[in-house]
């Protein structure tokens, strides 16, 4: 599908990310209250401002969340795209009535784009897996016996979901290494990100799905780094998993981009190496090609990318995963975040976190000022990016970034 041209100059821009072909949603705020918008080349249009003069269909965009809109359905969100296309389109009439109702990207504050309902985070990429598996039990332990028949998970804190540039406060945690006596309680040292994408739900249901259901309800997606305190969870983990040390924050893009902008990307799962039982089955091309990367900006210094990798490297999609969820009668919500799970691939450039990074701190890596990381430092900057490559233009998702302060000084006046 070739680029679809706009009047706004900025969406025709092959180095963007927001072109005619893409209009993710967002909740922008400049000044006058939080209401939807949709990101077009470098601006972004008043879509409650739009709604209140009847010039889009009436589905809640001026509640400064998407969630009413998304619970309207599919016929809701295609009417609302192809209204916005027409409207946008190269030549469309609407030009001129338009011009006051976009607004520069750089002068408005983004919001959480939606209530997170719920969140679930998964453990479904291979190579992270893999890479994780091998470091805590040998190559030939690596996967746990479920992991190839199911896409394994945990409850999260709906509560700890933050926007992109919300900074993130190193925590304290209960910490105990291998060979200390007994626990402590300090700062983390081994702080950590994980790249993913979040699939947001926009459509309920109240019993088991099936996969293809599952897909027809997801809305759209975001990136998503699910920071993570490695020296808490190692403590912590056992037997029940994963606690506080994924507590701290959890971190989105500002922008929803919708399935349906990702639709010429769709992609297969990886071969299966053990067929997957008929109820979690693939149906079709699930993934979708997105490639992506992670920067790191040091405090006072420049930045430099750290990794990068493709969505499609992950072994079980964003339907599969609320399929599982739901076989035991888990009712899935309008505005649930489903982490996929940190993407990694092959190669060690391709590792979505500093944990495989540095192969769990016994090989830090450089940077170019001549600085080492095995995990973060107080001051670094974080940032995930990512975009599919279409025909002359890229459907991107904006950034998701976040600097690291300080732990906070003994939190509760003790030794």
């Amino acid at each position: 599908m070739p680029l679809t041209k706009s009047w706004v100059e900025t969406a025709n821009d092959p180095t963007g990310v927001f072109p005619l072909n893409n209009l993710p949603y967002g909740v922008f705020n400049d000044g006058r209250g939080a209401r939807a918008g949709v990101a077009i080349g470098d601006k972004v249009l008043d879509l409650g401002a739009l709604e209140g003069l009847g010039m889009v269909p009436s589905v809640g965009f001026r509640n400064g969340a998407l969630n009413d809109f998304m619970a309207e359905g599919a016929g809701a969100w295609t009417r609302v795209r192809n209204t916005l296309t027409g409207l946008l389109s190269e030549g469309a009439d609407a030009q001129h009535q338009l011009g006051s109702f976009l607004h520069s990207q750089a002068v408005v504050t983004m919001q959480l784009p939606f209530t997170v309902a719920e969140y679930t985070d998964f453990y479904a990429g291979k190579h992270h897996a893999t890479n994780v598996g091998t470091m805590f039990r040998g190559a030939e332990n690596a996967l746990p016996p479920n992991w190839l028949h199911i896409p394994i998970g945990y409850n999260g804190r709906a509560s700890s979901v933050v926007v992109s540039g919300r900074d993130v406060r190193r925590p304290w945690g209960q910490l105990k290494g291998p060979d200390d006596p007994a626990p402590r309680f300090a700062p983390s040292a081994r702080f950590d990100i994980e790249l993913e994408m979040g699939a947001v739900v926009g459509q309920p249901s109240s019993g088991p799905i099936s996969v293809d259901q599952a897909d027809a309800n997801i809305f759209g997606y975001v990136l998503l780094n699910d920071w993570s305190a490695r020296d808490i969870q190692a403590w912590e983990y056992q037997p029940l998993g994963p606690f506080q040390a994924k507590a701290t924050s959890t971190s989105i893009s500002p922008w929803v981009v919708t399935k349906a902008a990702l639709e010429p990307f769709r992609t297969s799962t990886p071969a299966r190496e053990i067929e997957l039982l008929p109820h979690l089955r693939d149906t079709g091309p699930m993934l979708y090609a997105i490639g992506l990367e992670v920067t790191l900006t040091p405090d006072g210094g420049a930045e430099e990318i750290i990794s990068r990798t493709n969505y499609r490297e992950m072994y079980y999609s964003a339907a599969q995963q609320p399929a599982h969820h739901t076989t035991s009668g888990c009712p899935m919500r309008v505005g649930d975040l489903l982490g996929s799970g940190t993407i990694s691939g092959p190669e060690r450039d391709n590792r979505g976190s500093l944990l495989e990074l540095s192969w769990g701190g016994k090989e830090p890596f450089k940077l170019s000022n001549g600085e080492t990381r095995s995990f973060i430092e107080d001051g670094d900057r974080l940032t995930l990016r990512g975009a599919a490559n279409g025909d002359g233009y890229q459907i991107g998702f904006g950034e998701c970034t976040a600097r690291v302060l300080p732990a906070l000084k003994n939190p509760y006046g003790v030794s």
